[in-house]
């Protein structure tokens, strides 16, 4: 099955199939479409911590929710530093990060306690969420290339099996809108990071190109570590879409230049 874009009350986000199909769970990924704010925030900004207008976002966080059937009052929002701590969510973290001071920093969120609503952001790096419909289990990852070079996904695989007794073969996972191969130019940092991490086997996601420049396909990359963390292929769905390709639909900061809102993505039990 495949992450799709679907339309409720205005607002378009994608989903994914697999885990519509296994129930039990509303998700979502946003669009920079069917929200309030104006200006280079138009529209559906979901960061709060841009610049934008904070009742803008607030409203934009009410269509959302109230779009993919997710709970306002039960969000907890990460705070991300492109590391791989995957923070547990309990019942006293409910509205950290947009109605109370966060006090944790992570860019990865799990729990298995219905109504909490994990959110986590990007604009180019990649949304992974990862649904377990056997114990019940959801968590929200942040994937820019130094959180895969570390293997973040991996460590949210890893803390589901540890805390709630996950088998990494139940898993679902989304690999939501991020930037695509086609777009994601780097120096040489970004393949040795990769490389050093993951071996031989993450140079079939890179490719060297006649400008002396490389294109990354972290899509590919973190579908690999997932692959590795024990998830069966066909359980990994992957978004074609291209945040830098598709700035006029998405959030890309490296086609704004820094000068964007945010997606969110968000995943609840019901």
């Amino acid at each position: 099955m495949s992450i799709v874009t679907c339309v409720s009350a205005g607002v378009p986000y994608l989903h994914c199939e697999a885990m519509t199909a296994a129930g039990g769970v509303v998700h979502g990924f946003s669009t920079r479409a069917g929200g309030v704010s104006d200006g280079i925030y138009a529209s559906l900004n979901l960061g709060l911590n841009r610049g934008d207008d904070r009742e803008k976002v607030l409203e934009n966080y009410r269509r959302f929710t109230a779009a993919i059937g997710a709970n306002l009052d039960g969000l907890v929002l990460s705070s991300q530093v492109h590391g791989d701590v995957v923070r547990t969510i309990t019942t006293a973290d409910r509205g950290k990060g947009i109605f109370q001071k966060s006090d944790y920093e992570a860019d990865g969120l799990i729990t298995d306690i219905p109504g909490i609503c994990l959110t986590i952001f990007s604009a180019d790096c990649l949304p992974i969420l990862l649904y377990d419909p056997v114990r019940r289990v959801v968590a929200a990852v942040h994937a820019g290339w130094r959180g895969t070079a570390m293997g973040i996904v991996t460590r949210a695989v890893e803390k589901m099996r540890d805390v709630y007794g996950s088998s990494p073969a139940d898993i679902l996972a989304a690999i939501g809108p991020g930037i695509s191969k086609c777009c994601f130019e780097t120096d040489e940092d970004v393949p040795n990071a990769m490389t050093e991490a993951m071996g031989a086997a993450a140079l079939h996601a890179m490719e060297l190109r006649k400008s002396g420049k490389f294109h990354v396909d972290l899509k590919r990359l973190n579908a690999l570590r997932l692959e590795r963390a024990g998830l069966s292929a066909d359980h990994i769905s992957i978004s074609e879409a291209c945040t830098m390709c598709q700035h006029e639909q998405f959030w890309s900061h490296r086609y704004t230049r820094g000068q964007r809102g945010s997606q969110a993505s968000m995943i609840q039990l019901l």
